[in-house]
């Protein structure tokens, strides 16, 4: 098994998940963090409620499946619930400031793109988008390079700031911002872009996202300990 897992350079990915769960059990071992066994059942409902386990049948054939025994997975969803635990206890008031310290960040914008490799057609294509000869949409469904933005006129989806290179939010990002407006050429590589944003989504702390971020914080916590023992050791 050890050299197995040499071979397929696991190892030290192996390694840090160990050094990962000393650290956060060691942590809520000091901060009297435990988990009960109501927690430890309310979260095994709810993975059968996502996983259409319904049947005590269906959850052991899915155990199988997944090649772990009743008891391994009681153990890890104990961990699981455990590490929510201290990720709350610990970060949980430094969410609301770390949203607020970058919320503009967070927002969102509905973007419509199209991205070409010859300079000269995309210059001639930005002209007749604005002269109307052709709208922004039909030509991004004749002669974007992605095939799959073809298919959406464009659309690339709703991204934050943090989405996009920085040669093309150095031109979006500007007071006001330019929605609706045309945007390019932008040369990124060897491919250019022109680009409508169509909608701004100002953020809103909503609970998907406040989770996020709580586990961005221990992330960064879990990452610095590991990172500080094997120092340590080293």
């Amino acid at each position: 098994m050890l050299e197995a897992l040499k071979q397929n350079m696991s190892l030290v990915e192996v390694c840090e998940q160990i050094l990962k769960q000393k650290i956060i059990l060691q942590t809520a071992d000091s901060q009297n963090i435990t988990v009960t066994p109501e927690e430890i059942q309310n979260e095994v409902d709810e993975i059968r409620r996502n996983k259409h386990l319904e049947k005590a049948s269906d959850t052991m054939a899915w155990l199988n499946e997944q090649m772990i025994t009743p008891d391994e997975w009681e153990i890890a969803i104990q961990n699981h619930v455990l590490t929510k635990k201290l990720a709350k206890h610990l970060f949980e008031e430094q969410v609301e400031p770390f949203f607020a310290e970058r919320r503009l960040n967070f927002d969102r914008f509905v973007v419509y793109q199209i991205s070409l490799d010859c300079q000269n057609f995309v210059q001639e294509l930005f002209y007749q988008i604005e002269e109307e000869e052709i709208s922004f949409y039909e030509a991004a469904r004749l002669h974007n390079l992605d095939q799959n933005a073809r298919y959406l006129c464009g659309y690339t989806g709703q991204k934050n700031r943090l989405s996009f290179p920085p040669d093309i939010a150095a031109v979006i990002f500007q007071d006001p911002l330019p929605i609706g407006i045309l945007l390019g050429p932008i040369q990124t590589e060897d491919v250019y872009h022109l680009l409508r944003i169509e909608e701004h989504i100002p953020a809103e702390l909503t609970p998907e996202l406040r989770q996020e971020i709580l586990h961005s914080l221990f992330d960064e916590w879990i990452n610095k300990e590991i990172e500080y023992v094997i120092n340590m050791k080293g």
